[in-house]
């Protein structure tokens, strides 16, 4: 009987801890150029510097794109409280998942979102899709998780959410206190938006 793989290295699966710094990785996106094409659009790579360093950011990572409860819940909730969330000294919100640039395009369309069609712009205008195809972010912040044998996903994130405060991580929020490989159940309680609003109001009162 085939037996299922867990990631590779166990830091990999070792969560961050707050006051810790994020890992600098090369991010891959794709960025809207000047063209007549329908698919304006070019490679650029972004690093975690250019993402993080010197803002104040909420995150959410989540197990993949168009998956049930990422698209029912997780994504509408912190689109839906963008603005409250910036309001509280926060620069910018941005969604992680490890899926490719192409794929989290195309979920934030069919969710919805606002594209922001200005020449080098980051996607959305509201929430970020940030793309973690080859897992390097989520390998360096400790959330790999392998969903093999319940769900064929492979590696992926565990569902979490943070504030990180120019590259350091200020809050954590993981669901069902830790990491499970190959989880049967996807817990969703800690890591939503309301719960980040609680957050971020009660250090901003």
């Amino acid at each position: 009987m085939t037996e299922y793989s867990l990631p590779a290295k166990a830091e990999w699966s070792t969560p961050i801890e707050e006051g810790a710094t994020i890992p600098s990785v090369t991010f891959k996106t794709r960025t809207r150029i000047e063209s007549t094409d329908q698919n304006p659009f070019d490679w650029k790579d972004l690093t975690s510097e250019d993402f993080f360093k010197g803002k104040r950011i909420a995150i959410f990572s989540l197990p993949g794109a168009f998956t049930p409860t990422c698209s029912s819940t997780h994504l509408p909730g912190y689109e839906a409280a963008y603005d409250e969330i910036k309001s509280m000294g926060v620069d910018e919100v941005y969604c992680i998942s490890v899926n490719d640039a192409f794929v989290m395009r195309q979920w934030g369309l069919s969710q919805g979102l606002t594209e922001d069609k200005t020449i080098g712009g980051l996607g959305f205008t509201k929430v970020k899709l940030i793309p973690d195809g080859a897992a390097l972010f989520t390998r360096g912040m400790g959330m790999s998780c392998v969903w093999e044998k319940n769900r064929g996903f492979g590696e992926r994130s565990w569902r979490y959410s943070a504030v990180i405060d120019d590259m350091k991580v200020e809050k954590l929020f993981i669901e069902g206190g830790g990491i499970t490989q190959d989880s049967d159940p996807d817990p969703f309680e800690v890591t939503d938006a309301g719960t980040m609003v609680t957050y971020l109001k009660s250090k901003s009162s």
